[in-house]
This record gives C-alpha cells, structure tokens and sequence, in this order.
C-alpha cells in the first residue's frame, strides 16, 4: 500500500538517530510535548508511523535508560502505542526536564534542553514525528505542529521564529494548540531543518509543477482569446468583401486591395503574416492589416 506523503517524510527523519546525549533528550522532550498524553499519571504515545514505532524505544533508551511499560504487539498494528506508567519512570522523566511530577499543569518548554542548535533541530523532529502531518503537496501547502499544552505551543512559536526566521500560524482546534505552515518555501526549509531533504525537494517540484501549468494554462489562454480575434476579423473582412462585390464596388478598387480582397476570399483561416506574404510583391503584416481594414471602412460607407 502506497504510504502518504506525511509518513513518507516521518520516515525519512527517522534515518537519523541522534548521536548525543543532549540531542535525544531533546528530541524525546519534543516528543513527550506533543505526544498524546504526558502528565504526572503517564505517558502515552500513539503513531501509525512503523519507522517512528522503531526507533521510539531506542530513544528513550539513550536519553533516560528506561524502557516502555506498555508496547505494541504487533509491528504490523495500524496504530502503535506505547505507554509509560511507573512512578519512578515518570519520576525520572519529569525531573530530567525541570518539572515537579507532582505539578503538571502548566508544562512548558524548558529552554536549557534547546540552548545548542543540533538540540533544537532534534527538539523539532520529536515534535514532528509525535504531533506533526504534512499535506500532500499535490493537495496543497499545510503542515503542522499539534500539542494540548498552550505554553509549549506559545514558546515554541518563538522558537520557530529564531531558528527558521519566519513565524508560524496558530490556531486552536478541539482542545489543542496548532502551529501551521502554509507556504511551500517554509514547509520545505522546515523539513531540510528536520532532515527530510527528499520530501522538501517533493514539495518544490510540485511547486514548480504548478507554476509551469499556470504558465502553460495562461499561455493557452491567451492563444484562444488571440485566435478567437483573428477569427472575428477574417468573418469580418469576408462580409465586407461580399457586401463590395454585391454593390459592384470591388471591381472599382485599387488593384493593391483587390488583390488583398482575393487572397482573404481564397484563404479564409490564413494570418496577417501568411496573406502578406502572397503579395505581389510581398508586404509587411501592418501593411497588410491596413488594406483589409481599408475593405471594411468602404463596405461600411458604400462608396469609393
């Protein structure tokens, strides 16, 4: 079954496990900050991201030594859930980040976690890979960052704005807080910055894609309006020229514009430029479009 394009790029910064300490602690505090649940009672992470599934365990292997308390049965469950429910486990985590496990209610980014760069980096893929999705670009320009904390959602806004140099949009939607992206040149520096360098060139592609269409579309466009006129001015010219023959005023003309009267009789569908060029001798375009409009001015006036 063919994945989509958010677990495409989930499982494209999965590649890359975080060498340091700092850096998985760091990427697991993104992660518990925008997981399903993360309180004084537990943890609980749910994905249907096999490679996220993966790598989560060692994660919090290297960053605390502990292991889950719950863990899917099955790598082959659409949706995986682990879960963290001992105390001392709880106790352990809280404490590593500067909380008090016996008050959780205003959890917040703790910015020492995030002070060195390869940790903010890190810090955003757990964020992304726990409560991130990305729109197909096909479909349109969103990602997006969902965390029930509004303290994490406030702080991390402006972290955003420090590292990446462009500042996110919020919203809140069914009790949590989003901070979303909607232009592509963002979604696709936001994920170079994750390490998703495929899936941020697949959303410049269909950038350019849509912008080569528009341009194509346009250019069409503008073709049919351009014929639709050519269309209108040769039907015109031909009128013209049946009304100067019904009054007996063609014959009368100048042979430079009987001759021109004949070529536009002859070739109905032909161009300015092609009816130019059988004239004998041949004339310019603007020279050609004169004579004809000279037709219509005398079928207009009846007379010479």
């Amino acid at each position: 079954m063919e994945i989509s394009f958010s677990a495409a790029a989930k499982a494209e910064i999965c590649r890359m496990l975080p060498q340091k300490h700092c850096c998985a602690l760091a990427e697991c505090f993104g992660i518990l900050l925008f997981c399903n649940s993360f309180h004084a009672d537990g943890v609980k992470i749910i994905t249907e991201s096999r490679e996220f599934a993966q790598i989560l365990p060692k994660l919090f292997k290297k960053a605390f030594g502990l292991s889950f308390d719950l863990a899917p049965d099955s790598p082959e469950e659409r949706k995986q859930i682990f879960g963290i429910t001992d105390p001392d486990k709880i106790s352990l985590i809280m404490e590593t980040y500067g909380f008090d496990r016996e008050d959780t209610l205003s959890l917040h980014l703790n910015l020492p976690v995030v002070e060195e760069e390869c940790c903010r980096a890190s810090f955003f893929r757990g964020a992304f890979l726990a409560g991130g999705s990305v729109t197909a670009p096909s479909k349109g320009y969103h990602m997006e960052l969902s965390t029930t904390h509004q303290s994490v959602a406030r702080e991390c806004d402006c972290l955003l704005r420090e590292v990446m140099g462009f500042p996110p949009k919020t919203a809140a939607r069914a009790g949590c807080q989003v901070l979303y992206l909607k232009q592509s040149e963002q979604i696709s520096d936001f994920l170079t910055y994750l390490g998703a360098p495929v899936a941020a060139m697949g959303i410049m592609e269909a950038r350019l894609e849509k912008e080569l269409n528009n341009k194509v579309n346009r250019r069409c466009n503008c073709d049919d309006a351009n014929t639709s006129k050519v269309v209108e001015a040769a039907q015109e010219q031909l009128a013209a020229i049946r009304i100067l023959k019904k009054n007996g005023i063609l014959e009368k003309l100048p042979a430079k514009l009987k001759q021109a009267a004949l070529a536009r009789e002859q070739y109905p569908a032909s161009s300015l430029t092609e009816l130019a060029g059988m004239m004998e001798p041949p004339i310019t375009k603007p020279a050609m479009n004169h004579r004809l409009k000279r037709l219509v001015e005398l079928s207009k006036e009846g007379q010479l």
